[in-house]
């Protein structure tokens, strides 16, 4: 990987860079001097299983949280939902005009324990650097009190998301032991269903809706821009997510007796799926892109300040050519996009058969910008799908419709997530973005939507709040994949960055 090109190091990124006198350095000192102690308590956090469907270790996780926010003066509790816990936390300043509200999700995607480079998911592993750059697996040594910022903890939720947790707690803990108080009133939800979409957050929201009232939320998920340099994101892209099932014979077929007589669903599913876009990758479903407004000049020129290589993220991914929805990644995000997640049909590899499958199906997730609510467009593509000739069930077809229709499909939904945005020229927005550039000597990159989804549009709704994530991993974690990982310096830089949220003036 070129760290020169993309900048990885956010340490080297930043050298140099003036600061206020002594506070960024305060921190830092703190950080440096109690790398061991954080690190043990990282580990602690990521050695406990939570997968969402995991209940029982779901609640040790939500007791384990319960008292890392106690140990740093906040009145903590365990907040019941439907589902999984909220993990609840408050701490208030005595004169403080402004509350914020800090949500972190403490749940991880889901593991498939053979395809991880270790014993197991849920026993970190520290390496010297990146495990496709040769890092070398080194022994986690309660003695350790140094940490080079290129060595990395792997394991489920080291970036995504608990890394953060850590670092909202070893902020409070710096600003404590130099004599400082946060100059805002500090609420905390942690999410344990996050990853499943947070099913039960709506149902949540407005039964403990006094707890949650604040002047903004700050999201503590995602990773940081490639440049390493601080980075704030004003929106995220919905989604919504459909399961496409078309049908064929009732039972598989021998291929050489039956072919070119009883239609293929897999060929005709390939045959939809591919009616959906065009060659340069843009959806051709009618009225996708309908409501999308121009940007305004402020905007196109923040949007073009954003410092992506997009040559060395081609090199980095593999890709010769993207798609051209939009002339830059960016410009790209702030469209819904229309992706296959996966497909199954009969047997691949060994196991192929000479065989026309029963049925084939694809899971397809559509990402959704503020503009293009989810029922709106799901509408659209359900009304291209039908234009090809389906016939739409919402259950296993009898023989009667099995007879009287010659395409058949079935169309699964989940309950979907909105999008949502925040304005950049906000009171709220610029006293975020000065924090930061008082921080660290530089101008955060500014994102207007990013791409990946966070489920607190129910908060905006609810609680009408602005809400700004804030993001401090490193871009090459293997997040939601097998391999994922922290690199350090990120996490002694997020809490940095952390101090300096929970100290920003107030006016």
């Amino acid at each position: 990987m070129n760290k020169t090109v993309l900048g990885i190091s956010l340490g080297l990124a930043l050298l140099g860079q003036p600061a206020p006198a002594g506070e960024r350095e305060a921190i830092e000192a703190y950080v440096s001097q109690h790398q061991g102690r954080i690190f043990s308590e990282l580990v602690q956090l990521l050695s406990i299983p939570n997968v969402a469907a995991d209940r029982p270790n779901i609640r040790r996780n939500a007791a384990h949280l319960r008292g890392m926010l106690e140990r740093r003066g906040l009145v903590a509790e365990i907040l019941e939902t439907a589902g999984n816990p909220l993990v609840y936390g408050e701490k208030k300043i005595a004169g403080a005009a402004r509350t914020i509200l800090f949500y972190i999700h403490y749940d991880g995607q889901p593991v498939d324990p053979p395809r991880w480079k270790q014993s197991s998911p849920f026993v970190p592993v520290l390496r010297s650097a990146r495990l496709e750059e040769g890092g070398k697996e080194m022994p986690i040594d309660s003695s350790l009190s140094r940490f080079q910022p290129e060595w990395r903890i792997y394991a489920r939720s080291a970036s995504d998301d608990k890394s953060p947790i850590v670092a909202l707690c070893a902020a409070l803990d710096a600003l404590k032991s130099g004599g400082r108080e946060p100059s805002s009133n500090i609420r905390v939800v942690l999410d344990g269903e996050e990853e499943a979409g947070s099913p039960s957050l709506t149902g949540a929201i407005e039964r403990y809706r006094e707890r949650f009232q604040a002047d903004v939320m700050l999201i503590l998920d995602g990773p940081m821009h490639p440049s390493g340099r601080p980075t704030l994101n004003f929106g995220a892209r919905g989604s919504a997510v459909l399961e496409l099932t078309v049908y064929g014979p009732k039972f598989p077929l021998h291929s050489g007796h039956y072919g070119n007589w009883v239609p293929n669903p897999a060929m005709r599913l390939a045959q939809l799926l591919a009616s959906m876009k065009d060659d340069a990758g843009r959806v051709v479903v009618p009225g996708f892109y309908d409501g999308i407004p121009k940007l305004k000049p402020e905007e196109i020129r923040i949007q073009e300040g954003v410092p992506d290589d997009l040559e060395e993220l081609k090199r980095f991914f593999g890709i010769a050519q993207p798609d051209a929805v939009g002339k830059n990644l960016q410009e790209a995000l702030q469209y819904p996009s229309l992706n296959i997640r996966g497909l199954r049909s009969a047997y691949v590899g060994d196991d192929a058969r000479t065989i026309i499958p029963s049925d084939a199906t694809a899971a397809i997730d559509i990402r959704l910008v503020k503009e293009t609510p989810s029922e709106q467009i799901i509408e659209k593509v359900v009304a291209h799908i039908r234009k090809q000739g389906y016939h739409i069930v919402e259950s296993e077809p009898d023989d009667q419709i099995r007879l009287k229709h010659s395409k058949i499909m079935r169309i699964s939904r989940r309950k979907p997530t909105e999008a949502y945005r925040t304005e950049m020229n906000l009171p709220i927005s610029q006293a975020i973005t000065k924090a930061l550039e008082r921080t660290w000597g530089t101008e955060p990159v500014r994102i207007r939507t990013s791409g990946g989804t966070i489920p607190i549009s129910q908060f905006i709704r609810v609680l009408g709040f602005p809400a700004i994530s804030v993001p401090m991993v490193n871009f090459d974690n293997n997040q939601h994949s097998e391999n994922e990982n922290l690199r350090l310096g990120h996490l002694w830089k997020g809490i940095v960055t952390m101090a300096s949220l929970l100290t920003m003036e107030t006016k």
